[in-house]
């Protein structure tokens, strides 16, 4: 099987994730300056199998769409012309990042290492890919 790749889309930065290639377990990977993000997914697909994208879907309170939204279309469609055999799928990933910080004081991360956001995002998409992972079940 090949591994599922997460991306918790920011204006600034990515945090990635990924499943072993039994899609079994989500594991933080890292975090990509967001303008470098193609270029590490292509180096990366380079060497590893992937199935599946999933990115989060940044939702407001009532369901409506945050406005990094207007950011993530246009990636989307590039990711889906450099990789048509790739699907994407999306997961909403409100309350992802409160998750994140709530899971990094209960692992007993530190007050300095909880204040790096590049963390947050990292463990941001591996909330998203364990929520897609629950879902396919």
């Amino acid at each position: 099987m090949a591994r599922i790749l997460a991306i918790d889309y920011g204006v600034k930065r990515c945090g990635i994730a990924v499943t072993d290639e039994s899609q079994i377990i989500a594991s933080g990977l890292t975090t990509v300056p967001t303008k470098e993000l193609l270029d590490w997914l292509r180096n990366y697909i380079d060497t590893e199998d992937v199935e599946t994208f999933v990115l989060g879907a940044p939702k407001r309170l009532h369901g409506e769409a945050s406005e990094v939204e207007q950011y993530i279309q246009p990636f989307i469609k590039k990711l889906q012309q450099l990789y048509p055999s790739i699907p994407v799928k999306r997961i909403d990933e409100r309350f992802t990042s409160k998750m994140a910080f709530d899971t990094m004081i209960a692992s007993g991360i530190s007050k300095k290492k909880r204040r790096d956001k590049a963390l947050v995002d990292q463990i941001s998409a591996t909330i998203i890919l364990q929520d897609y992972l629950y879902n396919l079940k």
